[in-house]
């Protein structure tokens, strides 16, 4: 399934109809990012919202979460993976806000949770996690690595 985009114009009078067709729109589809921006024209001002999504296949509107189990991670990992897991579940949300793109596209939790549990030091132990290739190592390796030993510092010298 590809990434598709869809545009809307939202005016600030009389937008009852558009605000209908873009929520009627993001009822059928799975939405990845949604583009904001506001266009000041006095009386003409209005919203123009890019939305990059998945269509959903099928009659039935689009379900968050539909076919996949969820993972708690916190019953598979141990206290201090989880901890470490929850450390670069949060660096992946700011590079991801950084480059404007969905989270997963820079690791997967699947993939977090193998690092937190291997706790590499090197690139080529990232490339031994299911997923992670040279691109993702040479663009996320170095502070990845950092990671994993501020965190192994901490538990050091917690133990010191």
């Amino acid at each position: 399934m590809a990434v598709q985009f869809k545009f809307f114009h939202i005016p600030i009078t009389q937008f009852e109809e558009s605000e209908r067709e873009l929520n009627g729109f993001l009822r059928s589809v799975r939405a990845l990012t949604i583009h904001k921006e506001f266009i000041n024209q006095g009386a003409s001002s209005m919203w123009c919202l890019a939305v990059e999504y998945l269509p959903y296949s099928g009659d039935k509107e689009y379900k968050k979460g539909e076919n996949r189990s969820k993972v708690d991670y916190r019953e598979i990992l141990s206290p201090e993976d989880f901890a470490l897991f929850v450390r670069l579940r949060e660096w992946r949300k700011q590079a991801a806000g950084r480059e404007a793109v969905p989270v997963y596209t820079i690791f997967t939790n699947e993939q977090l949770a193998a690092v937190a549990q291997k706790r590499t030091a090197t690139l080529s132990g990232l490339k031994e996690i299911e997923g992670v290739g040279d691109s993702r190592i040479s663009k996320y390796g170095e502070e990845i690595i950092k990671l994993i030993g501020m965190e192994k510092t901490a538990i050091d010298g917690g133990t010191t």
